[in-house]
């Protein structure tokens, strides 16, 4: 994909002086789980190790003066490679000097909006892992694939015919808590988020050979995800818009997966999985008016994103 850069026409538009100042968009690319999960810093640079106990110790009762063997806990070494989130800036100089409030101005507004598809980005990748970029880091996808289909609930879609009702979705139900036991978004580099200073580089243009000037503004992240444990996170998968619908029954199907004393803390689904839970308690309320909007099930709450689609493969 070639480089897309501010052209003449774009500084026409936002060189209005008549223009009102306000930020309004038509994208939905907000990242509100990302908002929420816990965050902890790298424990090496861009490299976040840590161990989890997998084997219990072997415990029981004797009688007295009667011995019994003795077995140790078992420690599996985990190892969370992370990856270089780039959401840089660069402006041609003609088009900063032709702007009305000038080079910081023009680069201030688009750092913005950098930074915010930069998080809709990185919460995509929280989801949907490598499935949302190769060169990504491992997602909440990749952890149950690369774990088991034990904590992944079929909904009983399928991918056949890839159009209509047939389009399938997921819903992730997250254990993210403070004490950074479970799931968490890691960075790197001290948890630094690198917005330096703005300053005069040269181009290539590949388009059209030759070179020009511009103002280049770098911003970028190391990011990780670590899961904790394999009970950290549940997926309901393959479901559709025809006969496989969200339910209270089918997130319930999955909550039974948690540790009793740990719980999920997260649903997370998206806009079409909200409305079909929401319908699903219509019709099943006791007067069979309209439902309100899903907020919870159980206590925990529902978090609606756009960064899950309606065009995932069928799990199976």
């Amino acid at each position: 994909m070639s480089d897309s850069f501010y052209t003449l026409a774009d500084l026409t538009k936002i060189n209005d002086n008549n223009l009102a100042d306000i930020d309004v968009s038509d994208l939905f690319n907000k990242a509100p789980l990302l908002a929420q999960v816990a965050a902890t810093v790298a424990s090496n640079g861009t490299v976040h190790k840590y161990v989890k106990e997998t084997t219990a110790p072997t415990v029981g009762f004797r009688e007295v003066n009667t011995g019994r063997e003795n077995s140790k806990s078992g420690d599996t070494l985990v190892t969370v490679t992370l990856k270089y989130l780039d959401a840089s800036v660069s402006i041609d100089k003609a088009i900063c000097d032709g702007y009305k409030g000038g080079p910081s101005a023009i680069l201030a507004r688009e750092a913005v909006r950098h930074l915010r598809q930069g998080f809709f980005e990185a919460e995509s990748q929280f989801l949907n892992g490598t499935g949302n970029e190769a060169d990504g880091f491992n997602g909440l996808a990749d952890s149950l694939n690369a774990t088991s289909l034990d904590f992944v609930i079929d909904a009983g879609g399928s991918a056949a015919g890839g159009s209509g009702d047939t389009l399938l979705t997921s819903i992730y139900l997250v254990r993210s808590t403070g004490d950074l036991s479970d799931v968490a978004v890691v960075t790197g580099n001290d948890g630094m988020i690198d917005m330096s200073e703005a300053f005069l580089t040269t181009i290539d243009d590949d388009d059209n050979g030759g070179r020009f000037t511009a103002w280049h503004m770098p911003i970028a992240s190391w990011l990780g995800m670590q899961v904790g444990s394999a009970k950290s996170v549940a997926r309901i998968a393959n479901i559709d818009n025809g006969s496989n619908k969200v339910t209270d029954d089918l997130i319930y199907s999955a909550i039974k997966e948690f540790d009793s004393a740990m719980q999920p803390t997260h649903i997370v689904m998206n806009r079409r999985s909200a409305e079909q839970l929401r319908a699903s308690r219509t019709a099943t309320n006791a007067t069979g008016a309209p439902a309100p909007y899903a907020t919870e099930v159980n206590g925990v709450p529902v978090v609606v994103v756009d960064s899950l689609n309606n065009n995932e493969s069928e799990v199976s």
